[in-house]
């Protein structure tokens, strides 16, 4: 068998010819724009990977993190403290893109120690700001707390707009800084930055995995941002990036307190993605333990072939907790919108990118769907946006996004 979500080709080739292994680069090389890398690093750091190699992966990236310590360590000793703060905050990144070939095995020491330094980097960057304005926070959360960053405009206390944002599949809230609320704060948003189960440090520590009723993580974060004496609770806005694009309508079909939401790019049916292409009763066989040990046995044929089904399942199963591939279909099956979406009364934008082959066609479904005031935002090849969540256009996607904003919240 093969998977759709294993077949796809970036219109945007960079340097390597796997799709996977191009998207992460021109992921890391786009977050330039917020500080996030620059881009000889990258390059120079891509050219000592061998393609395919997810321990060659980690190693280089690693490295580079290594080296962007140090400097930063020799800039602070110096008293160059805004150099330090850069350096820092590239590090964070390159640490984080080190373990992302790494979760077919989830004991690897290699994943929880790559993270840490990329939590670490970004903590020691934001404290050596001239008026540190972010701030590590721990949002309640049932029996334990979720980790995350509040980012203010600056420290007049002056009442503003809130943008709470979050990731989805494998993203983490330091990278959600330099990829989104450096462009928000620029436009005088204040920012509240957080993981939730299956993400960053709450699967990695706590090893919560994900849940389909996000609104159960959402709400509590919003109770905690109704505490910040900054925010003003008619002018709070919720932007989910990637698998965030489900994540977060979820979470808006059922909690009242968001004025608008932004899916970027909007999911319909998380679910569909696995079985897609499939025969029809192919998602019925699941249920039969015979009939799923030979998908497994099948998928993991193909995993050893296509480097995108294999971290797309070695992912989902570490941020899921399953323990074979068909456990993992499985358990996406509650990861829908139909049968909520209807309860969505808030203003919504929806966006799409025009080459996203990681869940081409879900945006226009989610439009399509939804009764309230909505919005259908394209980004296309012509202005070199086209790739999944406009990675490696991040300028252009944030002036369209926040004009809409500016528009709306």
């Amino acid at each position: 068998m093969l998977l759709a979500i294993g077949t796809s080709v970036l219109a945007l080739q960079v340097h390597f010819k796997d799709p996977q292994y191009s998207f992460q680069l021109l992921r890391t090389l786009g977050e330039a724009a917020g500080g996030g890398s620059d881009i000889s690093e990258c390059l120079m750091t891509a050219y000592r990977i061998k393609e395919g190699d997810g321990n060659s992966w980690y190693r280089e990236w690693y490295a580079a993190g290594r080296r962007l310590e140090r400097a930063g360590d020799g800039f602070l000793k110096k008293g160059h403290k805004v150099s330090a703060s850069e350096a820092y905050l590239r590090a964070s990144n390159y640490y984080r893109n080190a373990d992302f070939f790494l979760h077919g095995n989830p004991r690897d020491p290699r994943i929880i120690r790559s993270w840490r330094k990329s939590r670490e980097m970004f903590l020691r960057s934001m404290r050596l700001q001239d008026k540190p304005l972010v701030k590590f926070i721990r949002i309640p959360f049932e029996k334990t707390t979720l980790p995350g960053y509040y980012c203010r405009v600056d420290a007049s206390g002056k009442k503003r707009p809130l943008l709470i944002i979050h990731s989805g599949y494998d993203g983490t809230a330091e990278e959600l800084y330099y990829s989104v609320a450096f462009a928000a704060l620029k436009r005088g948003y204040n920012c509240l930055l957080f993981e939730g189960p299956g993400q960053g440090g709450v699967i990695r520590e706590q090893r919560i995995p994900f849940r389909h009723n996000w609104e159960s993580v959402v709400t509590p974060v919003l109770d905690f941002a109704l505490t910040l004496p900054e925010t003003i609770p008619g002018r709070i806005g919720l932007m989910g990036i990637s698998f965030g694009g489900f994540l977060a309508p979820r979470a808006a079909a059922f909690e009242r307190r968001i004025k608008v939401l932004v899916a970027n790019g909007g999911v319909w049916d998380f679910h569909s993605n696995f079985i897609k292409g499939q025969p029809e009763d192919f998602d019925k066989t699941l249920d039969d333990p015979a009939a799923a040990a030979q998908v497994d046995k099948d998928i993991y044929a193909e995993m050893k072939k296509d480097i995108t089904l294999r971290w797309v399942f070695n992912n989902g199963m570490y941020t899921f907790a399953a323990r074979s591939p068909s456990e993992l279909i499985r358990m996406t099956r509650p990861y829908r919108m139909a049968g909520v979406v209807d309860k969505i009364k808030c203003r919504v934008l929806v966006v799409d990118s025009e080459e996203d082959k990681d869940m081409a066609g879900q945006a226009r479904q989610l439009y399509r769907a939804l009764r309230c005031p909505k919005e259908f935002m394209l980004f296309t090849v012509k202005e070199g946006a086209e790739e999944h969540c406009q990675m490696g256009a991040l300028l252009i996607s944030s002036e369209r996004i926040f004009n809409w904003l500016d528009e709306n919240l």
